[in-house]
């Protein structure tokens, strides 16, 4: 029997787009520009209730997952989340809470981390690799550097064995210093790694009008990008060179989300990260206030779906607009990237990233796609090895046994056969 799916899942902003830090790249913080200069950006206590309230209600899975971020949703205290905790009892029936926080580290402390453990958090923590390509971009308000007290909260976490995944950004400098970045996760006893492109558009002339320094999403084909955007092939090469150290000694032990994911779609199972879906429309984000967003990505008046306060996850989901919203991923794909040979692990990854045109001219080509071509071809014969020990009952670690030495495919310059 199919199990039971959770018809969204909402991103909630506790603190809003407040951070402790000023992280150059940030999309994010500069969203208080969206606010009245008065704002409070505290979660009330009845947005609070009534969001979990009402998330824990329209949930049909047995699972329930909160997923808290920010800005910098430990600037909210141990006490706010004691009370979140509370709340989640409260409802839950017979449903089982998972709960995760999104943090940069910093504030971390005993008191955090004694709270994280007691309740089972996962924790997803902002590193960017070694000193000085984290503290590169990953500063203060001050522009003092981070580095230092982010590996204080990551050594924290480790003591008290919470699970940790890290997320890092990968940069138009960071790109080429791949192995570095790769082998210091492995030295500091990392397990989990996720690589996130940073892809930001100069501000256009409606981003200026709301404030931001960032580029919409719906920006003119012709704005630039920001001097921090990584390179498409450099980010496909990135991959792929850690992917060549990671599929012959780390199968197994270390976890890079990138491949998991990746793994998926050789699978034939459907994706579990929203960028490589095959259209969008469940991933939903709620600010501070209880209103409630498209996408994480897409936090602007046009896209507001409603609040929390007087509507409900499942109202929002299946509105009309969000409908829109979520067809318009698959529809907008170009023809170019439908005959793609890589389509089915793509599926033209985030809208926000296709601003480029194809090659025949058609609008809508992603940023990232010479990368990702290059990774997912590079990939391939490694993903269909482990796809066949998967299918032979087999541990796809078994993988670092099958390719001692180079692995070498012969396609007869054609394109091999996903």
């Amino acid at each position: 029997m199919e199990q039971a799916r959770n018809i969204a899942h909402i991103l909630a902003k506790p603190i809003g787009p407040q951070c402790n830090l000023n992280c150059e790249y940030c999309f994010y913080t500069e969203k208080t520009a969206l606010f009245s200069q008065s704002q409070n950006f505290h979660m009330s206590d009845e947005v609070l209730e009534t969001y979990i309230q009402k998330y824990i209600a329209a949930a049909k899975a047995p699972e329930v997952p909160f997923v808290w971020q920010g800005g910098e949703p430990t600037l909210l205290g141990v006490a706010f989340f004691r009370q979140a905790v509370a709340l989640q009892k409260k409802y839950a029936g017979d449903k089982k809470i998972v709960n995760s926080l999104q943090t940069n580290g910093t504030l971390l402390d005993e008191d955090w981390c004694y709270f994280l453990k007691k309740n089972e958090f996962l924790v997803g923590l902002s590193l960017d690799g070694p000193e000085a390509i984290h503290d590169r971009y990953r500063l203060s308000p001050t522009g003092a550097p981070t580095f230092t007290k982010v590996m204080q909260g990551l050594r924290l976490l480790q003591k008290h064995d919470i699970p940790v995944n890290v997320l890092c950004c990968v940069t138009k400098e960071s790109a080429y210093q791949a192995l570095a970045i790769y082998q210091f996760f492995k030295n500091n006893d990392v397990k989990f790694i996720q690589f996130i492109p940073i892809v930001e558009r100069q501000p256009d002339i409606k981003a200026v009008k709301l404030g931001l320094r960032h580029g919409t999403p719906v920006s003119h084909p012709t704005s630039g990008i920001t001097q921090w955007t990584v390179e498409p092939e450099a980010y496909g090469n990135f991959l792929i060179t850690i992917f060549d150290e990671w599929v012959r000694n780390d199968v197994g032990n270390l976890h890079v989300m990138n491949f998991e994911w990746a793994l998926e779609a050789w699978l034939g199972l459907a994706a579990t990260v929203c960028v490589f879906a095959n259209q969008c429309g469940e991933a939903l984000v709620m600010e501070h206030d209880g209103t409630v967003y498209s996408c994480d990505h897409y936090v602007y008046p046009e896209y507001q779906l409603g609040n929390i306060l007087i509507s409900t996850p499942a109202k929002m989901v299946q509105s009309e607009q969000q409908h829109r919203f979520g067809l318009a991923k698959k529809e907008g794909l170009p023809s170019y990237c439908r005959t793609c040979e890589a389509e089915f692990a793509c599926h033209g990854e985030c809208p926000k990233h296709r601003f480029l045109q194809t090659p025949d001219g058609e609008a809508g080509l992603n940023y990232l796609c010479a990368g990702y071509k290059k990774y997912f071809r590079h990939i391939h014969p490694y993903m269909k090895v482990m796809r066949q020990l998967i299918e032979n009952n087999l541990s796809p670690a078994k993988v670092m046994d099958v390719i001692k030495g180079p692995l070498i495919v012969k396609v007869n310059n054609q394109s091999p056969e996903y």
